[in-house]
């Protein structure tokens, strides 16, 4: 039976007009020529479109010579190279589809470097999360996650506003593209970066309507909650502001470099990277290109110093860096053509204004760091908690309250047996220094849920209840002794009703607060400090694998709602 789809990678063009003449012009002509491409234009489509092949190459496999030497057997195989990419214009968007090594006939300047993320953060699963690839600003690092069977966004470790998300792939939600219409029951997967790597329809009519589909989950669609966070961080776009960045830089690269230059490999071509055996770098010279076997920094730099005042970062945003795989009897294989800015990361501070380059573009460092705090925060409230403790009475220590609280909820089990448990000052010794104790938590649900309880007018309680939340479950997490002496303990409290397993380690943690003086617990209403602080628990808790949840205790002191709202908080030292 035949396939209806096949994944494809499909990139979005910007500065194309909807023609065939104009997705000719955009073209690499002289490339085409010398790979001997045909060009067509097709009419099955019923849409501007042009489609253009060509075989690459036929040589002899890079593995003979090697082997021969190696084995002293003498084997001639072949291989051949071949590209063919499709443009099509739909709706007046171009569209760029690669077959093979296709990809290399598609301009890299015209490519819709967010295309790819804008849809996959719109209609990826955020539990569901198969790799991510992002990079830090200022770092020149970039980290690379795989889980083949799928993880939750905070266990990536990729939520953070310092980095710059890439690429995600992953499972999609209800897709209704061809693939799901003949794939009834099973996932359908995605890998979102630059271009868009997805099942698509085949057939001229599938294939119209799954782009128009996209088209519009791009254009309509709101990005997911957990996924809002990666559209945080954009590059810098006030004229104002690049033209000062463009000029700071163009004057740092007419001085010799002091070690504010890093290289960092640009996004889109990590695989590219790892083949290359041979870089040839072209930089204001019609003389020929340097040869080395890896990326020289200190070539590019001295080319750069070369130009003109006002020339130099030009000269860099048109030089070339060709990643190359050299073959036997000196064939080189063409991997990536990339524009020399692009491998350069370097910092400008601005004033108090910090601003990094990063595959070319500017961004500025913290710009989005206060909105991914709130962001951060508001997921900590869900609309319905998931449980529900009683008021906190005038007068009523925080023991007397917890006490209070497993007693309400035993009451109501019939065989008389606690299912929860009062911890509070029920504590463990601290590995670290054996003759210190730890308290793990203040209340212990049936499923295992540790409930931390803090009645607080400043946010130096609060942040004492924060760093508790993280000391309990590394501890846990970390430590035989702590979870054997842990389980033990609420083996003996429970009266035999096994509530924790021996290699028990906690997946949920509620955080219960009564603000004084505070009408109601909101993420606004938190103490500006503990705003941050919780936000910065909340995130590293998610990169071990255990959620957090925000509650709100009643007040129950009968001057509650007469009190007065304190405006002013206790500094950050308590």
């Amino acid at each position: 039976m035949p396939s209806h789809t096949e994944v494809r990678t499909v990139y979005r063009l910007s500065g194309v007009a909807p023609t065939t003449e104009a997705m000719l012009d955009a073209l690499d002509v002289e490339l085409l020529d010398s790979l001997g491409a045909d060009p067509h234009l097709p009419e099955a489509l019923g849409v501007p479109a042009v489609y253009v092949t060509c075989g690459m190459e036929r040589a002899e496999a890079p593995w003979c010579e090697p082997m021969s030497r190696t084995t002293g057997i003498t084997v001639n195989e072949s291989v051949r190279r071949t590209a063919a990419v499709l443009l099509l214009a739909v709706d007046d968007v171009v569209y760029a589809i690669g077959c093979d090594q296709g990809y290399r006939l598609i301009p890299e300047h015209l490519k819709d470097k967010r295309f790819g993320l804008s849809f996959a953060i719109r209609q990826m699963d955020p539990n569901l999360i198969r790799g991510a690839v992002s990079r830090s600003l200022g770092q020149a690092r970039t980290d690379i996650s795989l889980v083949p069977g799928g993880a939750s966004v905070p266990l990536l470790g990729i939520r953070d506003h310092s980095r710059i998300v890439r690429s995600l792939g992953g499972y999609l939600d209800n897709l209704p593209l061809t693939r799901s219409r003949y794939s009834l029951g099973k996932a359908v997967s995605a890998q979102g970066g630059c271009g868009l790597r997805i099942a698509l329809g085949i057939e001229p009519e599938a294939l119209l309507s799954d782009l128009r589909t996209i088209a519009r989950i791009c254009r309509e669609d709101i990005p997911h909650p957990e996924l809002e966070f990666v559209d945080h961080i954009v590059p810098v776009s006030d004229p104002m502001t690049l033209d000062i960045l463009h000029k700071t830089l163009d004057d740092r690269l007419g001085r010799p470099d002091e070690g504010s230059f890093s290289v960092g490999v640009p996004s889109e071509h990590h695989t590219a990277y790892a083949e290359a055996t041979r870089y040839m770098t072209q930089i204001n010279s019609d003389n020929g290109a340097l040869l080395s076997d890896e990326f020289d920094l200190g070539y590019v730099l001295t080319r750069a110093r070369l130009a003109p005042s006002g020339r130099r970062l030009k000269a860099l945003r048109e030089g070339t860096v060709t990643l190359a795989r050299v073959r036997r009897r000196g064939i080189v294989d063409t991997l990536a053509v990339t524009s020399a800015l692009t491998w350069l990361e370097t910092g400008v501070s601005l004033g108090p204004r910090r601003f990094f380059l990063m595959d070319g573009e500017w961004y500025e460092a913290g710009a989005a760091y206060v909105e991914e705090c709130r962001a951060t925060l508001r997921a900590l409230f869900p609309p319905s908690p998931s449980v529900s403790l009683p008021s906190w009475e005038d007068g009523e220590s925080e023991n007397t309250y917890n006490n209070r609280v497993a007693d309400e909820y035993n009451s109501e089990v019939a065989d008389g047996q606690p299912r929860w448990l009062c911890l509070d000052t029920k504590n463990v010794a601290n590995p670290l220094h054996p003759r210190d104790q730890v308290e793990i938590c203040d209340l212990l649900t049936p499923d295992g849920t540790l409930i931390l309880v803090k009645r607080a007018g400043g946010s130096s309680p609060l942040s004492h209840l924060f760093s508790q939340a993280r000391v309990a479950v590394e501890l846990l997490q970390e430590s035989a002794r702590v979870r054997s002496e842990f389980t033990a303990k609420v083996a003996r409290l429970s009266r035999g009703a096994r509530l924790l397993a021996d290699d028990y380690t906690p997946k949920r943690i509620v955080l219960a607060m009564l603000l004084k003086n505070r009408t109601s617990l909101t993420p606004d209403s938190i103490f500006g400090f503990s705003q941050i602080t919780i936000a910065q628990t909340a995130k590293a808790l998610a990169a071990r694998g255990v959620t957090v949840e925000v509650i709100g205790i009643p007040d129950g002191s009968t001057d509650a709602l007469s009190q007065p709202r304190c405006e002013m908080e206790t500094s950050a030292a308590g």
